[in-house]
This record gives structure tokens, sequence and C-alpha cells, in this order.
């Protein structure tokens, strides 16, 4: 695994994380299911190369899904474990018609393949009793605005309470990105696979005992795209040698 020092990598902030989508989706025509599947695919190599001995075949995973971007991503790394033999189990945060268009298309897909779990909102009482190879987290983006609650907050206090591994995409859920404020509840991960750039929010003090080991995932965001007078931020060709690097 190629590693890079937190000292030598660029930060963001929300801001610049929503002018970073923008200008993907906008000026260079990038769509975000492009990046969503980019997140995804990532999110599965990590999870099987870290977590599951390299072969997820056989292997009992619950993917737990947001209504957003993060939520589209999970769904997607949940595909492609499934295809790689996993049995695989999605909680769906909110009913599926609340969700956004794209997430929506993805689980779509999962409906197709009959993947548990796609149908409703999932409660807690489903899923107890029940053993986990590993939980994917992808209840909640940078985009959070205060405390989790209702269902979002049960799945979460539910993943801490759980013996499986648990993996994050782009943060754990209940971590403000921007100023490290850690909620209540906020999800307890053994790894964090966060995209594009880092978050400023997950070196802030406290945060990394929630993020666990820090992984970064390319999403194809142009290095020259930082660099725009709307972000003027100098970024290099970090995925060089990998499409995931692990930050230390």
């Amino acid at each position: 695994m190629i590693e890079i020092a937190k000292e030598k990598i660029t930060c963001l902030n929300m801001e610049q994380m929503i002018e970073v989508d923008r200008a993907m989706i906008e000026d260079y025509q990038i769509e975000l299911i492009q990046m969503m599947e980019n997140a995804g695919r990532n999110l599965a190599h990590l999870a099987r190369n870290k977590f599951l001995n390299g072969n997820p075949s056989g292997k009992n995973i619950l993917v737990m899904a947001g209504s957003g971007g993060n939520g589209g991503g999970v769904l997607v790394a949940a595909r492609r474990l499934s295809n790689w033999g996993a049995s695989v189990t999605v909680a769906l945060a909110q009913e599926p018609e609340k969700m956004t268009s794209i997430p929506t298309h993805q689980l779509d897909i999962l409906r197709r393949m009959k993947i548990e779990n796609t149908e409703k909102a999932t409660t807690t009482d489903a899923l107890k009793g029940q053993a986990y190879d590993l939980i994917l987290d992808g209840l909640i983006g940078y985009s959070l605005k205060g405390a989790p609650y209702g269902l979002v907050a049960d799945l979460i206090c539910m993943t801490n309470d759980c013996n499986a591994a648990v993996l994050s995409l782009d943060t754990p859920s209940g971590i403000d990105t921007t100023s490290g404020t850690i909620y209540k509840p906020a999800i307890k991960a053994n790894a964090t696979l966060t995209l594009a750039l880092p978050k400023v929010g997950l070196f802030a003090q406290g945060v990394p005992e929630y993020t666990g080991e820090l992984f970064l995932a390319d999403i194809s965001v142009p290095p020259e795209l930082y660099s725009s007078p709307s972000l003027s931020l100098q970024v290099g060709a970090i995925f060089s040698e990998s499409d995931i690097v692990k930050i230390v």
C-alpha cells in the first residue's frame, strides 16, 4: 500500500468540497454517477483486501446506505462485493422514495440482482442477531448538519455495538468533516476511505479514534481543477501509483 504523510497533503473544508463537486459536473462534465462508481469500486477493493483476506466469497456484509452520494457509493460497493461472492444485506436509512435520483438508480440495480432489504427502510430489529464479517457505513457524508437522529442514529448505535469490522466511506457518519465535531452518536470505524482529498475535520482532536486507519481514494478529479481561481490549491498526481493511498 502506498503511504503519504498527512503533512504533505492538501485538505478540504465543506465549501471547497462542494466546489469540487460543482466543477467536476459543470466544468469537466464528469457526472456524479461516474464519481459514485469510482468511490464504490475503490471501497469494494479496500474492503476485499483489508478486511476480507482478499476473497469476499461466502462473507456476510452489511451495507448501510443513506439518501445521498455516500449511500450511492456503498450501494456500488454492495454490487461489486456480491459479484465477488459475498452475501450482502442492505440497510436503508430511509424509504427508497426519499433517496436522491442517482443512489436510487444504484438501488434499482441491486433489486434486479435480488440483494436483500432493498424495498424499504430497515429497522435495527430486522438486523439484530445477525453475524457480519464487515459493515460498510455510507449513512451520512460531508454534508452532515447536526447530530444524527431517528433511524440513522439507531443504525449507528447498532453498528457500534456489533463485533464486526466497520469501514466508512468518506467519513464516519456523525463526524463534521469541517469542524471536527464528534456528534452523538457517531460511527467508530476500523478504517475510513475518504474521497478526492482528505477533509480538514478528519484530523481534529479525537476524530482519528473514530476514523481508524485513514485511506484516500481517487474519484478522477483532474489535478488542474484544484488550481482553478475558485480553489487556488496546488495538488499533484497523488494517485500515480495506486487508486488508493494510505494517509499516515
